[in-house]
């Protein structure tokens, strides 16, 4: 393989990128408006996140109130933004008699109509009694007409919105829920049930505790939003690029290093990123022409790119959305999901590093020359201030704050490194602002003193940032930019709500749950026939069962996840999943992460990937085998959900317990089984593997993942004539002719 550049990889500019992002994140893309309603976009953008902002530091108001302002920010910046069919057309400016500012006045009505029914939740709380409105707490399972007419607006409403913004298979899975809450005596077997009175449907919906106003859109609007934001900010105002300097100084100069610059600088770019996609294109811009270059083929550059960015959102310490909800419904700190998802995420980076390093040795690439590296006391010489915004987001979070008052002083800090410089006096107003606030919640005995302290040394050090100040034009640019971010993923949470509802009235979860364990143990115990063998039992029927259960969970995860973003997947199946899995003995932090794990395979799993297809654009290769590279590269995020529900030490916080010992002896299993299947897909070790040969190591690496002697000893032997193989191949190599 020659390495001589490139000639196909062309140089992408900004507009390409945006335009790349706007075409595979379905979200991204949005109708042109007039000048005037553009800046009247802008300005409310500006006032949504300063709301958001502001109450994560000083207060949250009531539960409904909240949840109601931020839906009905979402349905006037979704309706303005978002057309209501999707076409090439649909998103250039029309201006006419029925339009205001370039958006149909039918858009405006539905807006309009949406605000009305988000608030009418506060504004009837305590009652109307001029409308003969009584209290909320009275008319809970007993909606009056103003109820359902407002309810049954926005749940036709919220449903569009998240049609608009993430395609039609989210709402059409939806509304498949709502039809077996409303017709369940239609429905066959186990699946039956009396049916809910459509009075009693919209109450659950529209009420706050469950359905819409439940605890997905409470999170959203009260922790996830925050994050986007602060990620946006950050990777605008230099973060992105201190990641992508310090990947490329870790891992350039060894073999295959651009690849492995792709995979470092992900991970730390995915922390901070809400989106695969984003993710991708962001870094991507970057190391896939460098990979290209080097000479590692176009689909393979893609996948590499798209694998690590999907793993993003299962990397601490600031994971994705999900990763938050898990928190709510588990009733733990989130601290504690982060420290469950350490070895996951170590195992998913192991197997795409190998990966990368066994092509590089195959294709004999070298790594980046020493001039074409940054230079290290550079990137922090000029660098060094956006690291504060981060390490202060962390240490408050990991202090035992709430999320949101975390992610208050990551923007605070992050706006005053971005915007305030120590010589210039006129810019102390944003440090001054922050630490009269700290000052205030150390008063309040909200803050002790050392993390008021902190607090304080990090917006004065951060002052001192040397690169160029961010305008307030600029960063109206990012808030504006950070606010359309999580617009898809509020009318996610929102719709996704609905199934919350539809599970806790009718407990469709415990009946599927039911299903798959039945179906699993009947299929289990026709399957343990194979493995008695003259009486010698390989294995026990409770094991098959489980796996078989387990597969079932997989497959729905990923057959589900095309189209569906991992938020929205991970509440929906994890209702469905938990109940199965509590059935056969999982700790439930297990059984949460096992299908958060899925809902990201999910993203690089062809056909329907999308992370891949935008890498395939900036790399301009072909699409489909580009989503197979990346669902390649992706085997560490595949297999290592299997390993933790079997062990769940690995996940340091289970029930369960934690050893030292026996999580050592897992994780030597688990990686030597991830490391065996990454051999299996290069087909190289120390040198070319055979077919047969690459089949024996993908079963051992599968045997691996067992953790038992048992298991690892028949996986050693499985693997032992490949290994075999690949000594006497490198001694032929070496041997002097």
């Amino acid at each position: 393989m020659s390495n001589a550049p490139d000639q196909n990889t062309p140089e992408l500019s900004a507009e390409d990128l945006a335009a790349i992002e706007e075409k595979f994140d379905e979200g991204a893309a949005t109708r042109k408006v007039t000048d005037h309603f553009a800046l009247f976009l802008r300005y409310f953008s500006l006032l949504f996140a300063t709301y958001h902002y502001l109450t994560a530091g000083f207060g949250l108001p009531p539960d409904y109130w909240h949840m109601g302002w931020h839906l009905s920010g979402l349905f006037i910046l979704i309706y303005s933004l978002y057309p209501h069919i999707k076409t090439k057309s649909s998103f250039d400016l029309k201006t006419g008699a029925f339009r205001l500012g370039g958006v149909p006045y039918l858009d405006v009505i539905l807006m309009v109509l949406g605000v009305m029914s988000a608030l009418y939740i506060g504004v009837a709380w305590h009652g109307i009694p001029l409308l003969g409105i009584e209290e909320q707490t009275f008319r809970m399972g007993n909606p009056n007409t103003y109820d359902l007419v407002f309810g049954g607006i926005l749940i036709v409403l919220v449903l569009d919105i998240a049609r608009r913004t993430l395609g039609w298979i989210l709402p059409f899975i939806i509304c498949i829920f709502m039809a077996y809450a409303l017709f369940g005596p239609l429905f066959p077997g186990i699946l039956t049930h009396p049916g809910v009175k459509f009075k009693t449907f919209v109450s659950s919906m529209y009420f706050p505790q469950e359905g819409i106003f439940g605890v997905t859109l409470w999170v959203v609007s009260t922790i996830v939003f925050h994050f986007v934001l602060f990620g946006v900010i950050a990777q605008r105002t230099g973060l992105g690029q201190l990641f992508i300097d310090n990947a490329t100084i870790l891992a350039g100069r060894y073999t295959g290093g651009p690849a492995k610059v792709s995979v470092v600088s992900s991970a730390f770019f995915g922390t901070i990123s809400g989106s695969s996609v984003a993710n991708t294109v962001s870094t991507g811009a970057l190391t896939i022409p460098n990979m290209k270059r080097l000479g590692y083929p176009g689909h393979f550059a893609g996948g590499v790119e798209a694998a690590a960015s999907a793993g993003g959102q299962i990397t601490p310490p600031i994971m994705g959305a999900a990763a938050f909800i898990m928190a709510e419904f588990l009733e733990v700190p989130y601290t504690t999901i982060v420290i469950a998802a350490i070895f996951p995420a170590l195992l998913h980076y192991t197997g795409v590093f190998a990966v990368v390093h066994l092509m590089a040795k195959r294709l004999k690439l070298e790594g980046m020359t020493k001039d074409m590296l940054p230079k290290f006391t550079e990137v922090w010489r000029d660098g060094w201030a956006n690291i504060v915004p981060l390490v202060g987001l962390l240490v408050v979070l990991f202090s035992g704050y709430t999320p949101y008052m975390s992610a208050f002083c990551g923007i605070s800090l992050a706006l005053v490194a971005g915007m305030s410089r120590f010589r210039q006096p006129i810019t102390w107003v944003y440090p001054a602002f922050f630490i009269g606030f700290v000052i205030w919640k150390y008063m309040g005995d909200s803050f002790d003193l050392p993390m008021a302290l902190i607090l304080i040394a990090g917006a004065m050090i951060a002052t001192f940032n040397p690169q160029a100040r961010t305008t307030i034009p600029q960063m109206t640019d990012t808030i504006e930019t950070g606010v359309k971010y999580a617009l898809a993923v509020g009318a996610a949470a929102a719709a996704v709500g609905i199934v919350i509802g539809v599970i806790n009235t009718t407990g469709v979860g415990f009946r599927i749950g039911f299903m798959v364990t039945q179906a699993a143990s009947n299929l289990g115990s026709d399957l343990f026939a194979l493995f008695n063998i003259g009486g010698f039992e390989l294995i026990q029927v409770e094991d098959l069962t489980l796996f078989i259960s387990l597969v079932f969970i997989a497959l729905a995860c990923i057959l589900m996840g095309a189209g569906v973003p991992t938020t929205a997947l991970y509440i929906m199946l994890v209702s469905v999943a938990q109940p199965a899995l509590a059935q056969l003995g999982i700790p439930p932090i297990a059984s949460h992460m096992f299908v958060l794990y899925y809902g990201v395979v999910a993203e690089i799993t062809p056909p329907v990937c999308t992370s891949a297809y935008a890498a395939a654009a900036i790399a301009n290769s072909n699409p489909f085998r580009t989503g197979i590279s990346a669902f390649s590269l992706g085997l560490g995020k595949v297999v290592a959900p299997m390993a933790f529900v079997y062990a769940p030490v690995l996940l340091f916080v289970s029930s369960t317990g934690f050893d030292l010992i026996e999580f050592t002896y897992t994780a030597a299993s688990c990686i030597a089984g991830v490391l065996a299947l990454s051999v299996a897909v290069v087909g190289y070790w120390m040198a070319p593997m055979g077919v047969v040969f690459r089949i024996l190591m993908a079963v051992a690496g599968l045997v691996f993942i067992a953790p038992s002697p048992q298991a690892d000893l028949v996986a050693m032997l499985i693997a032992c004539p490949a290994v075999l193989s690949q000594f006497l191949a490198r001694r032929a190599q070496t041997k002097p002719v």
